[in-house]
């Protein structure tokens, strides 16, 4: 799968201090799991979470969902010993917290290297602070192995000392930035959490919002905003019916040596149908992903 068409609606973060925790993540309709070394698990429970994850990858059971591991910090006493731990295990990527510059993303592919880390392990990288922010567009374009920046927004909104609120306009700024590199540099990009789990609504709203900007999908911090994540991120049926039907229409146009087509009375270009190719392998990796749970 190409890192647009892999499926990422549904990012769960959950505490790899908690064994039961680890478990219940081989049947949940997540597309992807963080398996949290840092802020999720205290500081005497660092190494026993380490080993914890280790062990879970190793037995594995999680099917087609993506795995990462979201290591502690190289200015901790842990983030060092994290990754080469991690790197010789069979997660999808590392997820480096607070990463602001290139040069903080090439330290953690060298220890990745030196660890034995395969090359299909991606690395992730955690936009939560102003400096990350302003420097979106080289961290985007640090290395091969960067598949997808992930919005720490609760930091985010700390450090620009402002305040969460429903149109989240403190941080549009941050998401655009960071949805331009991504964008740019081919890699994909999913949302901050929603910390008020009792707020379905706002929850939902979110969601909407999110792929409104152009992201692939939502961060979450409790399994039972799965479902909504998943809905909300998804090609609908009408938009994947829509896709193959100008894509068909464009071949076959361009087959008869048209320039232009109109489908149901709308101009069909290039770009919309790239767009509808793309949302059709989106539908089609979905669809292969919950087969496979």
């Amino acid at each position: 799968m190409t890192l647009r068409a892999r499926p990422r609606r549904s990012v769960l973060y959950m505490p790899g201090s908690n064994a039961r925790a680890l478990e219940k993540g081989r049947s949940l309709p997540a597309d992807a799991l963080i398996l949290d070394l840092e802020d999720a698990v205290a500081p005497d429970a660092k190494e026993s979470a380490r080993r914890q994850i280790v062990e879970a990858l190793a037995a594995g059971g999680y099917g087609a969902r993506e795995i990462i591991v979201r290591v502690n910090g190289f200015d901790s006493p842990w983030g060092a010993d994290d990754v080469a731990a991690i790197a010789p295990t069979k997660a999808d990527a590392i997820l480096l917290p607070k990463v602001e510059t290139a040069a903080m993303v090439r330290d953690l592919e060298a220890r990745m290297d030196a660890g034995g880390a395969p090359a299909t392990m991606g690395i992730m990288c955690m936009m939560e602070t102003p400096l990350g922010m302003l420097n979106a567009q080289e961290i985007a374009a640090a290395s091969e192995r960067v598949t997808c920046l992930v919005m720490g927004t609760s930091d985010l909104v700390k450090d620009l000392q402002a305040e969460h609120t429903p149109e989240r306009l403190p941080v549009l700024t941050s998401l655009g930035l960071c949805i331009l590199a991504a964008r740019a540099y081919g890699k994909a990009i999913v949302d901050g959490v929603h910390l008020d789990l009792s707020d379905d609504e706002g929850f939902a709203a979110h969601c909407r919002q999110g792929r409104e900007l152009g992201f692939d999908g939502k961060t979450l911090i409790h399994p039972k905003t799965i479902a909504k994540a998943n809905e909300v991120f998804a090609p609908s049926g009408e938009e994947v019916a829509w896709s193959h039907k100008i894509i068909t229409a464009h071949a076959e146009a361009t087959a008869a040596g048209q320039g232009v087509v109109v489908v149901d009375g709308k101009l069909i270009e290039n770009l919309h149908v790239e767009n509808a190719q793309r949302l059709v392998a989106l539908a089609e990796a979905i669809s292969d992903l919950e087969s496979a749970a």
